[in-house]
């Protein structure tokens, strides 16, 4: 498609595409050819005061919609980006460097089930609720600053964006520099389904200096960000200088658990296309396999059979699994914490140290064994196509390791079918796959300890756009 469509200069206020005043502007990459392929203005406080006020003077009449005439606003943006997914799939493979073949699932496909998902689960949602001495309202918070990564770009604005509007809630959306092409597409298609003007609005810029105001404008109600530990507590502490809702979505070191009975096959697959498919820039990547002595050595080799299957290269060629990160600074990043692996003792049995030979900032998927807790590359999230293996002597140990660390996001375990039950009661994670890679739209995501507050998908996701009201009454 072509990028200069997207108007993606300029940003879209109160039903407008409108100039900055800051006149200055930021450049899109092309993480597989380094290519400049766009840019995008960098706000300034006129630009972002803007913003705020075009959505909250549309709060007022959006909140007081009838929710059948949101949900038809919505059905109408979820069938314009049905109509355009291949053009979703061309921008995320230019700015994010996912193949589209592989992207076409994750990035697009399942984000238009998730909005049919939001669409259905609203209508069950009870807005007032009888109780003793009077009922409950439920009431939409107000203007929603929506602050989203770059490495699922349309996939976390719709976790976002779509349960605000329909719940009533009018927003203020600020992409991530790297990859801010899919939200303007998303905003075309915002602004070809007809909504009013000010209900949603998009800016771009530096992550923090946009962010500062909007976690602290008095005008925002809520404040739901995705992205990094650091960043969500200095969104979260600027939101409650004044009392602001906040839902963070922050970062993960999932665990895998295999014990004795698992599909190993099954279960190393799952693993590996959670690590590797989007390049490790997935914050519930199953990045730590565990594994009990009596099954390591055959659990070992079926990871370094099925790892073939995962070629790294080109993303415009059909072949490639595993194309570039995302900038050159996750290069790096990723490249530091691949040294310091090896450094720490861990045996890197798959992969290399990676060279920076050619356009592009490819590193080639990693496997390590001998990983102990403690070491850095088991503890830290890395956000790359790195696997650590950890042999444990039994099931106790197990939960044990995989609790070790200050995230709590995502977990997996493989085995008989009771035991699996009960080690996922024992992880702390806000989610835990238990022999199967299924998805449910429906089940919420998030994260126990330092992985975030709150909570997105389905009626819970939903619920986070609300607030209560007592009303009492004989």
């Amino acid at each position: 498609m072509n990028l200069n469509k997207l108007k993606s200069d300029k940003f879209y206020i109160n039903g407008k595409y409108i100039n900055s005043d800051s006149g200055e502007y930021i450049d899109v990459e092309n993480p597989a050819t380094e290519e400049v392929i766009g840019k995008i203005p960098s706000a300034n406080e006129e630009d972002i005061n803007k913003a705020i006020d075009a959505a909250y003077d549309a709060f007022p009449a959006w909140s007081n919609t009838n929710l059948d005439e949101r949900i038809e606003y919505v059905k109408k943006l979820n069938e314009w980006i049905k109509e355009h997914s291949d053009d979703f799939d061309e921008v995320i493979l230019e700015e994010l460097g996912i193949p589209s073949h592989i992207g076409h699932g994750s990035q697009v496909g399942s984000q238009i089930n998730r909005i049919d998902t939001y669409i259905e689960q609203v209508k069950n949602i009870d807005l007032e609720i009888p109780m003793e001495g009077g009922f409950v309202l439920r009431e939409p918070l107000g203007v929603v600053a929506s602050i989203t990564p770059w490495n699922y770009p349309l996939g976390q604005i719709v976790q976002k964006v779509i349960p605000a509007l329909l719940s009533g809630c009018t927003v203020v959306q600020k992409p991530a520099t790297i990859t801010p092409l899919t939200a303007y597409l998303f905003t075309k298609a915002i602004d070809e389904a007809g909504f009013p003007k000010g209900v949603f609005n998009i800016i771009t810029g530096k992550g923090s200096d946009v962010g500062d105001i909007l976690n602290r404008h008095p005008k925002v109600a809520m404040v739901s960000y995705t992205g990094s530990l650091t960043g969500g507590a200095q969104a979260g502490a600027a939101a409650m200088e004044t009392a602001k809702s906040v839902v963070l979505e922050l970062g993960g070191k999932s665990p895998a658990i295999f014990m004795k009975g698992a599909n190993i096959e099954t279960g190393v697959k799952q693993v590996l296309d959670t690590v590797y498919r989007n390049v490790g820039q997935t914050c519930s990547c199953l990045s730590r396999a565990i594994v009990t002595e009596d099954i390591y050595d055959e659990v070992v080799e079926e990871f370094i059979e099925q790892y073939k299957n995962y070629p790294m290269g080109d993303p415009k060629d059909e072949s490639t699994v595993v194309g570039p990160l995302s900038s050159k600074k996750q290069f790096e990043k990723v490249c530091s914490y691949i040294k310091k692996g090896i450094d720490e003792g861990a045996e890197l049995i798959c992969g290399e140290v990676p060279k920076k030979e050619k356009k592009g900032y490819y590193v080639k998927p990693v496997i390590f064994t001998n990983v102990k807790a403690g070491m850095t590359i088991h503890d830290e999230e890395i956000f790359g196509p790195v696997l650590s293996i950890i042999k444990v002597k039994d099931k106790s140990e197990a939960i044990n390791v995989a609790n070790a660390v200050d995230y709590g996001l995502s977990s997996a375990v493989f085995g008989e079918e009771k035991e699996a039950l009960e080690i996922a009661k024992e992880i702390d994670a806000g989610e835990c796959y238990v022999n199967t890679s299924g998805h449910g739209s429906n089940l919420p995501f998030g994260g126990y300890k330092q992985s975030g507050l709150g909570r997105e998908g389905g009626i819970f996701g939903l619920l986070e756009y609300y607030q209560t009201k007592a009303i009492y009454k004989d």
